[in-house]
């Protein structure tokens, strides 16, 4: 994504968050606009902000694992990754080529995680 184009749109769903502010679909977005543009602490705090309007959502716990990894706040992340799975989160493919969780893949925590994906689906 060219600069020009990640600072429009970021603008543009701002703008709309500070309007809705509750609004979870610009949420997520804004948290993987502001990952991809390198701002991990504000991705962080609009991921923390979706686990709260929306406590029951997989994809919103893995972006909040994704966060914390990049933060290299490994355990949290492996609990946001549990939390994830538990609620029905099942892309084990991903998970392992995902770029944001490649610190984790030494922690034995997370080799148990993704082995016990593979042993349940």
């Amino acid at each position: 994504m060219d600069q020009d184009k990640a600072s429009f749109e970021t603008d543009f769903f701002e703008k709309i968050l500070k309007r809705c502010p509750d609004y979870a679909d610009v949420v997520e977005i804004l948290g993987g606009l502001y990952t991809r543009q390198g701002r991990i602490d504000d991705g962080l705090k609009m991921d923390r902000k979706l686990v709260r309007l929306e406590p029951d959502n997989p994809n919103a716990h893995y972006n909040l694992a994704c966060s914390l990894a990049l933060k290299r706040r490994n355990r949290d992340a492996i609990a946001s990754l549990e939390k994830a799975i538990e609620l029905g989160y099942n892309d084990r493919e991903w998970m392992l080529r995902d770029p944001d969780l490649k610190d984790l893949k030494r922690f034995p925590a997370f080799r148990k995680l993704v082995a016990s994906m593979k042993a349940s689906g």
